[in-house]
């Protein structure tokens, strides 16, 4: 009887742990090289925006903005060449920079803007003014 349950016991033990423990499989990971940047300077840190469309690449002395849809850097904001860490912070929209030997941290606030092209559309006042106001509508 004692040898039963015993039998019984280890039987259970070992059909419990067959099923609870994941068995190890040999896997494959398929990559291609999506974009190569050649850099004029070794960059120092790089963060992705959440949406992925920008990468940011803190370089000795400057922030690269990368475009991924236009494939190629759209801006460089200068900074002070002690910054060494970059982190974006998607809520704010803000590139917060750090150094680890002046022990500063500073806080660069970014707009997008965006270009509208209104030489073929209709438009009400001056051809030059300084102020262009786009409307959007649909009227659906």
């Amino acid at each position: 009887m004692i040898r039963k349950r015993l039998i019984f016991w280890i039987s259970l033990s070992l059909m419990v742990s067959w099923i609870c423990v994941p068995e190890l499989f040999a896997a494959e990971v398929e990559w291609t090289i999506k974009k190569q940047l050649n850099l004029e300077a070794p960059p120092l840190d790089i963060f992705p925006s959440a949406d992925g469309q920008w990468i940011f690449i803190l370089a000795p002395g400057e922030v690269l903005v990368y475009s991924i849809a236009e494939d190629k850097v759209m801006n460089r904001i200068p900074v002070d060449k002690a910054f060494d860490r970059l982190t974006y912070s998607a809520k704010s929209n803000t590139l917060v920079l750090s150094s680890r030997s002046e022990k500063i941290l500073k806080i660069i606030r970014l707009e997008v803007i965006h270009k509208i092209d209104i030489s073929q559309l209709p438009f009400k006042g001056p051809k030059h003014a300084r102020v262009t106001i786009a409307i959007f509508s649909d009227y659906q």
